[in-house]
């Protein structure tokens, strides 16, 4: 069956209105693209690839509701470690039936790519069989990719005989798309040296991706992204590299934050920066002025340097907040990183779409072109700029040619009675 959706503004498709679809792949996209057994009038509105949240924890989510437990000083260390005693006991049953929970809500919003930080520093590794289960279970509507995260550290964590590495190890065994870390975390400016080496061994022996919590902190004197950098630009792992956070390098000198983008540049590492979680967690310590946590997204932008977003957490012991609505981290990210000139509007999506799948490496089966699965969402808008000055809501999320859901579009009284009295 043939349908073609006609009326689109179509995103990076300047002079197309036209989508044509069959067997679930894109058959054609541009003007006058054919017959169709089914025809769907968009009325102008904005046609974009699905949202890629590149960083979010679906086995965290709402564990920040529970009344027994309250980070009181709102930093990522004291999440960590009531996290670390949280999580014990935990049924694999229970962590599904959240990350389930957590899926439903984003994909809610016009999200179907998620990469998934799942904490595996437990020796049971439910959360990594939970997420691994989902993954499978959803792969039709859903697409995830599941990161061994080792949340307490990979040598400062060591549990009935288990040390976090050995437990990175075993993700990747059970299926782990990624390998994981966070080198600030550790004990030492040493281990955390050692378990960036460690990240990019594993990877290389199991053919995973890699993706670092690098540098979330305030420290500019933490500088693992440098480390990091370094290692897969020796074994030409760039590409396949995901640095996310890197709070403190929006924090050091402009020399050496330069230097360090021309050697981005040549290994071709990714980043993602979480716009609300680091606003909301970093500069704790400061007074005024006071850092606000993110990393140089703007001239990462200019420089050629992929960048994503991504929501980071929704409700949880790091984040009281959030909603998986990539249209508000969007926002948030905007303003936040000054990206508002004239030549950003047009290309500000990708943030939450293609420089996402960048670094996912599913290039090769997303995007609004010809012969792909025709993935796609519509947005209340006429063009990008409308779409962010607005924050319109995503009124349709397509998979394979096929509604995962579609709204009605908001109405609105807009007549007004000027010589109404009011009493």
């Amino acid at each position: 069956m043939k349908k073609k959706f006609i009326n689109a503004t179509i995103y990076k498709h300047d002079h197309a209105s036209e989508i044509l679809v069959e067997d679930g792949k894109f058959v054609a996209i541009g003007n006058n693209v054919g017959e169709a057994d089914e025809t769907i009038d968009l009325q102008g509105r904005l046609v974009l690839p699905p949202y890629v949240d590149s960083h979010l924890h679906l086995d965290y989510y709402f564990t920040g509701q529970d009344d027994k437990i309250k980070n009181e000083s709102g930093t990522l260390f004291e999440a960590i470690d009531l996290w670390n005693d949280y999580k014990k006991g935990t049924t694999k049953e229970e962590m599904k039936e959240r990350i389930r929970r957590a899926v439903h809500d984003v994909a809610s919003y016009g999200t179907q790519f998620i990469r998934a930080q799942t904490d595996c520093t437990d020796p049971n590794l439910t959360g990594i069989k939970a997420a691994l289960e989902v993954r499978d279970e959803l792969k039709d509507n859903i697409t995830i990719q599941v990161v061994a995260f080792p949340q307490n550290g990979m040598y400062s964590y060591n549990e009935e005989g288990k040390s976090g590495r050995d437990l990175v190890e075993e993700a990747l065994q059970l299926g782990a798309d990624c390998v994981g870390g966070i080198p600030h975390n550790e004990w030492s400016s040493e281990e955390g040296k050692e378990s960036v080496k460690e990240i990019v061994r594993l990877a290389i022996k199991y053919n995973k991706l890699i993706d670092v919590h690098c540098d979330e902190t305030d420290d500019v004197q933490s500088r693992f992204v440098e480390i990091l950098n370094a290692e897969v630009m020796k074994q030409g792992y760039g590409k396949s590299t995901t640095a996310s956070h890197t709070c403190s390098f929006g924090s050091v000198d402009d020399s050496y934050a330069f230097r360090m983008m021309g050697l981005f540049r040549k290994s071709g590492i990714n980043f993602v920066a979480c716009p609300t979680e680091n606003l909301f967690l970093q500069g704790r310590q400061d007074t005024y002025p006071k850092r606000r946590g993110l990393t140089r997204v703007k001239e990462f932008v200019d420089h050629d340097i992929n960048v994503a977003f991504g929501q980071d957490s929704i409700v949880d012991l790091w984040y009281p907040a959030g909603s998986g609505n990539l249209m508000n981290i969007l926002d948030n990210g905007l303003h936040a990183t000054q990206l508002m000139r004239e030549q950003d509007f047009p290309r500000n999506f990708d943030l939450i779409t293609y420089n996402g799948a960048k670094l996912m490496q599913i290039e090769d089966r997303y995007g609004l072109d010809e012969g792909k699965p025709a993935n796609f969402i519509v947005l209340d808008a006429p063009n990008p700029f409308e779409a962010q000055r607005r924050r319109v809501e995503c009124l349709a999320s397509i998979r394979n040619g096929e509604y995962l859901f579609h709204k009605k579009s908001p109405a609105y009284e807009t007549e007004l009675d000027i010589n109404r009295q009011t009493k």
